[in-house]
């Protein structure tokens, strides 16, 4: 090896040193700021959770909660924002508000303090990106790394809610752009995420985890009612995608009025609630999940309930989140369909949520990851199966109009 040769190798392991440290400092400060962050935001959603569970009365104020949501967007001028917005800011020059922050917070809160129903992890992904643009800002990073920073802290913030680092890292870098994987963003956007869940864990955020008791030895009779289920699963991914693409556009080309909007779909919330006679439907649902893995029955039509109620509360513009109604529905399909495929009910409930989440995100690689943090790796190859079985037949569906699916499902090309 020469002189020059010595000196050049030197200099590329510089770079590369010095890129390390900067991605470790950045994401110390994401991570630290994501991990207090989203523990604040996931006790307060515990908290007015449990204040809704304790009155009931709070969900005839839904409709002026509504029109509260749309008088804060308005007023902090970020009525057009939303999750799909931070995907594009990750794609193009354009920067996430710091204002959406305070509007997804206030907005998600009085979501679930009423009795919408959603989530939180869809404002997680929101947060991380208002974080990422004030760190940008601050340290005046060129927009290559300001992309890389929103990423991390997507993923930072979503790891301090659920409590799962590694598939909020890889779901944050997978999500945005379907078949593209940025390998400059998976460092950092793992180092956010693990610094955010350690500092959210030491602020007393519990993360989610359930126990899946029986797990049907390997066979190829257990492999095909697997396959079964994920077929089921993949066709509701769809129906639950086309749900909330329509009521949103149904609700915006009926309504044009915000506020109105609001209090229409704010009463219908109501009614659907008096109807099915029961609160399992309003808020995230989280309870019905756990539930399920601890043996307590649910009704055999719970997951096509949630689709509705889900998609009218975020269709007339209530705040929160589509993720942790998705691994309701999931769950709750799984439960319905155990009999039919004959597995066991904790283990189909399983297969349903995580199936179910990658279908409608698209994240199969990510949503594996998730498997392994929720339920452990004793069942990894049926949760794989399923999940890629989903994913290719639930086609080019998404919640998320702002995610790209750069590359074909079924070929080795691109999209067009």
């Amino acid at each position: 090896m020469t002189k020059t040769d010595i000196t050049r190798k030197a200099r590329d392991s510089a770079v590369y040193v010095s890129a390390f440290v900067k991605w470790t400092f950045f994401s110390l400060i994401i991570g630290a700021l994501g991990g207090g962050i989203g523990a604040a935001f996931s006790h307060l959603i515990s908290y007015v959770t449990d204040v809704r569970m304790n009155n009931d009365w709070l969900i005839y104020l839904l409709p002026l909660g509504g029109v509260a949501i749309a008088f804060i967007y308005h007023i902090l001028k970020v009525e057009h924002q939303g999750t799909n917005q931070v995907f594009e800011a990750v794609r193009s020059e354009k920067r996430v508000p710091f204002s959406l922050a305070p509007a997804i917070t206030l907005g998600a809160g009085i979501t679930h303090l009423l009795g919408g129903s959603a989530g939180k992890e869809g404002a997680a992904l929101q947060l991380g990106g208002s974080i990422a643009t004030v760190i940008g800002e601050i340290f005046r990073v060129d927009d290559k790394d300001r992309h890389i920073l929103t990423v991390s802290g997507m993923a930072a913030v979503f790891a301090a809610v659920f409590g799962t680092p590694i598939g909020a890292a890889v779901f944050a870098v997978e999500v945005v752009s379907v078949g593209y994987v940025s390998l400059s963003a998976l460092y950092p956007s793992f180092a956010s995420a693990l610094t955010a869940y350690i500092v959210a864990v030491k602020l007393g955020v519990h993360p989610e985890r359930f126990q899946v008791g029986i797990i049907p030895e390997i066979s190829a009779v257990s492999i095909l009612k697997v396959m079964a289920l994920a077929v089921i699963v993949a066709m509701v991914s769809i129906v639950f995608c086309l749900a909330m693409k329509h009521s949103h556009h149904a609700f915006e080309k009926y309504i044009r009025n915000p506020y109105i909007r609001a209090i229409a779909g704010g009463v219908a919330v109501i009614v659907m609630t008096l109807l099915v006679g029961n609160k399992d439907y309003n808020g995230s649902g989280l309870h019905i999940i756990e539930g399920i893995f601890h043996g307590e029955e649910v009704s055999k039509f719970a997951f096509i309930l949630k689709i509705i109620f889900t998609a009218v509360t975020i269709g007339s513009g209530f705040k929160g989140g589509e993720i942790v109604p998705t691994l309701f529905i999931g769950a709750t399909l799984g439960f319905t369909m155990a009999d039919a495929v004959g597995l066991p009910v904790a283990f189909c409930a399983a297969i349903g949520m995580v199936a179910l989440f990658g279908s409608v995100t698209n994240c199969p690689i990510a949503t594996v990851f998730l498997a392994l943090e929720l339920f452990g790796g004793e069942g990894m190859l049926y949760y794989a199966l399923a999940i890629f079985v989903a994913f290719v037949l639930s086609g080019y569906f998404s919640l998320y109009t702002g995610q790209k699916i750069v590359f074909s499902k079924i070929k080795e090309e691109t999209r067009e």
